[in-house]
């Protein structure tokens, strides 16, 4: 036990955080030792009402920021509900810190209270999982953590704190540190210089070369990069659900999110043919997942592919392609140079062609959603309120999508409007619930900038809780619940894949509204779609939260590629 007015190892964590910059811990009172320290030289507490949810607030934290964020949690049960945050983290290539309490030394292995094995509870969904033995080591291990979570392909790591151990004395460290680790991403590899002159020369001289843009080309200084490759080299730019806000979504260049969104009524029904006929193709940052790639029929078979990415085993794991390893931003610097070097006279040939294509898939893609928003009977389309919500978007804006259609929702409906303009989805594993989490962290992240949250009423249940932690902490965060009484996608894909949906899909009726006000938020139900405007805009305006809970009909459903020529067969 350390003497009174000595340091502690849980006040040395709480400085060793304070020293990577973190100003703002998501916790619930546990590790005490070292909540206690680090509220006392001014490390904020946002308190969470569960860890499931506070795992993902750290993640929509430093999603946001560019930050590595810190959650803490107890041993046992609470540790447990950090495996499903933490697993989005490492799907998503988020960095996260888990801070979390252990029994002491002398207890352990003797069945002591909520006693679990942490590290092989923690090595699945992490990239790194440590326990600290003794009090000198400390810095070590905080700086390991930050370390593994900010370099490379970044993600969650875990570091176990005995609870003894945070009360004994740590011993004062020799050298002084100073490093700041926690920043991301931490190091700026570039590719091999050959590989990139070999990418240029492909795609200054392919006819019709385009580029896919995931998730890693949101990292810092990526979007502006790759908005800046964009214009010189003439290239058409797509994301995938992660990627959206990597581009502005009005340069005549860009073909907007595809993926899975290619059935009737979705702008990929219009911008895909670009992609299908493309001979060279640049991946920037994506894993080429299923759902980034529409279940890997995406990319043309005959085309080249060029493949940047931070993580070497990611490229060329699905379809072979020319190796560029290295950090996003530096790549695309160093790709955009190389192409300056070169004559570059017919890409700008074609791109009169191009802008006019995608401009014209834009304009089909508007026309097609017409009648859905002009109409007033009925139930309200999720259309409709994304199509409010649109033009009360502001560069600077963050949308949150839950999973499931919300997440479709956003991406497919909502169009950018600058280079790295942030769209939030939980898609690494596409957990529902957590999307209220994520834009808690997100506007915690980044108060001044406005954020919007839309769940389905499906997922926003797993979160109900945390509306009592908006109005606890006067977070001005509008929550958009969209209420269709059914858990939609389940009862749409058992249709499509069996003919029938099980009991589970219809859920018994539910006042949000009423559960929000109960919780200290303000809370609006809207029935008719000319009230959706208004409320978006009463919320976006107010000093304290405020969820809108909208009566959406319950057979709309997103334009995804499973449900052209089965639930949409009449329009296909």
């Amino acid at each position: 036990m350390a003497a009174d007015g000595q340091e502690t190892v849980a006040r040395r964590i709480a400085a060793a955080l304070r020293r990577h910059g973190v100003a703002m811990i998501f916790g619930q009172s546990l590790p005490s030792a070292v909540v206690l320290a680090c509220e006392a030289i001014g490390i904020r507490q946002i308190a969470y009402r569960q860890e499931n949810m506070g795992g993902a607030m750290a993640d929509g934290f430093a999603r946001r920021a560019g930050r590595t964020a810190v959650v803490c949690a107890q041993n046992g049960p609470a540790a447990t509900l950090l495996v499903p945050p933490l697993a989005e983290a490492l799907k998503a290539s988020v960095p996260v810190v888990a801070l979390v309490q252990e029994v002491e030394r002398a207890q352990a292995d003797r069945n002591a209270f909520q006693e679990l094995d942490h590290i092989a509870l923690f090595q699945p969904c992490t990239k790194w999982v440590r326990r600290i033995q003794t009090a000198d080591r400390v810095d070590d291990y905080v700086d390991q953590a930050f370390l593994a979570a900010a370099s490379g392909r970044p993600g969650p790591a875990a570091l176990l704190l005995p609870a003894d151990l945070l009360r004994e004395a740590a011993p004062a460290d020799p050298v002084p540190r100073t490093a700041d680790y926690g920043a991301w991403p931490l190091d700026r590899p570039c590719p091999d210089l050959q590989a990139v002159g070999a990418a240029a020369r492909l795609i200054a001289t392919a006819r019709q070369p385009v580029v896919l843009a995931g998730g890693g080309a949101l990292a810092t200084g990526a979007p502006q990069a790759l908005a800046a490759l964009q214009e010189a080299a003439h290239l058409p730019v797509f994301t995938t659900n992660m990627g959206k806000g990597a581009v502005d979504e009005h340069h005549p260049l860009s073909a907007g999110v595809l993926g899975a969104l290619t059935g009737p009524r979705s702008l990929g029904r219009h911008s895909r043919p670009l992609l299908v006929a493309a001979d060279v193709v640049l991946l920037v940052g994506t894993r080429t997942n299923q759902n980034g790639t529409d279940s890997w029929r995406l990319l043309p078979p005959g085309a080249r592919l060029i493949h940047l990415d931070i993580d070497p085993q990611e490229i060329g794991r699905n379809h072979e392609a020319l190796r560029l390893v290295g950090d996003a931003a530096a790549g695309l610097q160093a790709l955009a140079a190389a192409l300056a070097a070169l004559d570059l006279r017919q890409r700008a040939a074609a791109r009169p062609n191009l802008e006019t294509r995608i401009a014209t898939a834009w304009s089909a893609f508007a026309e097609d959603l017409r009648p859905l928003l002009q109409a007033n009977a009925g139930p309200i389309r999720p259309e409709q309120v994304m199509a409010e919500l649109q033009p009360l978007l502001t560069p600077r804006s963050t949308v949150v999508g839950d999973a499931s259609y919300a997440s479709m929702w956003v991406v497919g409906q909502l169009r950018g409007l600058a280079a790295g303009m942030r769209f939030l989805t939980p898609r690494g594993l596409a957990g529902l619930g957590w999307g209220l989490p994520l834009a808690i962290g997100a506007k915690l992240a980044a108060p001044d900038a406005p954020v919007v949250a839309l769940a389905g009423d499906g997922g926003f249940a797993h979160a109900w809780a945390e509306l009592e932690t908006l109005a606890r902490h006067r977070i001005a965060l509008p929550v958009v619940v969209l209420n269709n009484g059914v858990l939609g996608f389940q009862k749409d894909a058992e249709t499509v894949k069996f003919g029938a949906y099980t009991t589970a899909c219809h859920f018994g009726p539910v006042d949000h509204a009423a559960i929000a006000r109960a919780c200290g938020c303000e809370g609006l139900r809207i029935a008719a779609a000319g009230e959706v405007g208004p409320a978006l805009r009463h919320a976006l305006a107010a000093d304290g939260p405020v969820l809108l809970e909208v009566m959406t009909d319950p057979d709309a459903h997103p334009p995804l590629s499973l449900f052209d020529g089965t639930l949409d067969r009449s329009e296909v």
